[in-house]
């Protein structure tokens, strides 16, 4: 129960009051890629340990790979590796106090999507390319 004689705390803005946006979801964004990445690491280290003392965990991995569940894990792998360096990056410049008005990081976070996207399809299509030589 309140005391009439104290003054009643604000409530915080109601989340029907507020408009999502595209820095609210690189922030978002930053954070899953995050955890994506935690767990893509993890099979990246078996893939390793394959790599180095077992042949034929290595092959059945390879195949994986090759396969459209692995294409699309290991694309989502990777644009989240690019995506959240990209993103980190930004962090940095903002560390530096710049970047902080709201139309120059709402143009950063599009461009960190853009960025991404095209980094991350370059770096798919060379290695793929590269597992055919």
């Amino acid at each position: 129960m309140s005391n009439p004689a104290q003054p009643t705390r604000p409530l915080s803005p109601h989340l029907q009051i507020w408009r999502f946006t595209v820095t609210m979801a690189a922030s978002i964004t930053h954070r899953g890629t995050g955890m994506v990445l935690y767990g893509g690491s993890l099979l990246l280290s078996v893939w390793l340990y394959a790599l180095a003392f077992n042949p034929d965990l290595f092959a059945a991995l390879a195949g994986f790979v090759k396969s459209p569940l692995g294409v699309v894990m290991v694309a989502g792998y990777v644009w989240s590796l690019c995506f959240h360096l990209l993103n980190g990056l930004r962090h940095l410049y903002w560390d530096s106090g710049r970047g902080l008005a709201v139309k120059t990081a709402t143009k950063t976070a599009w461009a960190i999507y853009a960025g991404s996207l095209l980094l991350a399809g370059i770096t798919i299509i060379t290695g793929y390319n590269a597992m055919g030589a």
